[in-house]
């Protein structure tokens, strides 16, 4: 047998403000037993792991060797950037093609940097114009 992934763990010095920020990102609700100055806070995404936030003293210092990718379910990717933008994540790279493939990296407020992808609609659109411009259009 296999394993599953509990939940994501990330290091933080405020686990109820960035709870807080994630929350938003996720749109669920910070657990009723989280408080401010928790040691620990969890969030319960729809249809994904937890996700747990854990206090440590150090600061982030180098870029993350893991990081979540957020497929917008909703919406398209540029909205998704600019709604995370004005809750608090800052922009660090924009690695969108002109096909539209690719990806901004944004970081949340204590800097661990995720990635937002096109919706799925987006993404069979930049294929088709990837295929397209290799000579592979089945048209």
């Amino acid at each position: 047998m296999s394993s599953i992934i509990h939940n994501i763990s990330i290091d933080c010095h405020d686990t109820y403000a960035l709870a807080g920020f994630w929350a938003q990102v996720f749109d669920c609700p910070r657990q009723p037993d989280d408080f401010p100055g928790d040691p620990e806070a969890m969030l319960l995404p729809p249809g994904g792991p937890e996700v747990l936030f854990i206090a440590v003293p150090e600061g982030k210092t180098v870029k993350n060797r893991l990081h979540l990718d957020l497929q917008p379910a909703d919406r398209t990717r540029a909205e998704e950037v600019e709604r995370l933008l004005a809750i608090g994540a800052t922009l660090v790279d924009d690695r969108v093609s002109p096909t539209g493939s690719g990806w901004v990296v944004l970081a949340d407020p204590e800097g661990n940097e995720f990635c937002v992808l096109g919706n799925k609609a987006e993404r069979a659109a930049a294929a088709a114009a990837r295929a397209a411009a290799q000579g592979n259009d089945p048209a």
